[in-house]
């Protein structure tokens, strides 16, 4: 597993992160310098590559992207899909908005929590599993909706819940 931290703890004057993960974000960030409003993008290579968003990596991206770590952090904290906190190795996420929520994905969430044992914003002790609850993932004609990481789950019932969850297990 690779190491993010410095060894440290960022007490010597470094920004925290480890030299490796330093680099390999400075990389990610070069390979977007001439693109236009390239923030989204490196936000979600950067998580992909470090697993979150702490304030050390947000910070190291507002100093080399000239962007105000207060607009990073808007913008972390306003899409669902970008975690300041690490999250298990599959991402679970329920949609709980209207179209989503009047079709039953509150009792999926239930469901799901009763399952795997843990609360919104937790990981399994395992580190396998994380939960969150989306306000809407933009695919209502499909509601209820789940995610796991990436993969979209449509018309999702209680009873799927076990099969998909079996799926990455």
């Amino acid at each position: 597993m690779l190491e993010n931290k410095c060894k440290c703890g960022g007490d010597c004057g470094c920004n925290g992160l480890s030299v490796e993960a330093t680099n390999k974000i400075k990389e990610i960030i070069d390979s977007h310098k001439e693109q236009e409003g390239a923030l989204i993008e490196v936000l979600h290579e950067v998580q992909d590559y470090y697993g979150y968003l702490p304030f050390e990596v947000q910070k190291l991206i507002s100093e080399e992207m000239n962007i105000a770590l207060a607009d990073i952090y808007g913008v972390v904290t306003f899409y669902t899909r970008f975690t300041t906190e690490p999250t298990g190795k599959y991402r679970i996420s329920v949609c709980l908005g209207t179209a989503c929520y009047v079709k039953g994905s509150q009792r999926i969430y239930d469901k799901i929590k009763e399952k795997l044992n843990i609360k919104e914003g937790e990981v399994t002790p395992d580190g396998k599993f994380s939960l969150d609850a989306a306000r809407c993932v933009g695919a209502c004609g499909l509601a209820p909706v789940m995610l796991v990481n990436e993969d979209v789950y449509g018309k999702v019932t209680t009873d799927m819940v076990d099969e998909i969850l079996g799926k990455y297990e």
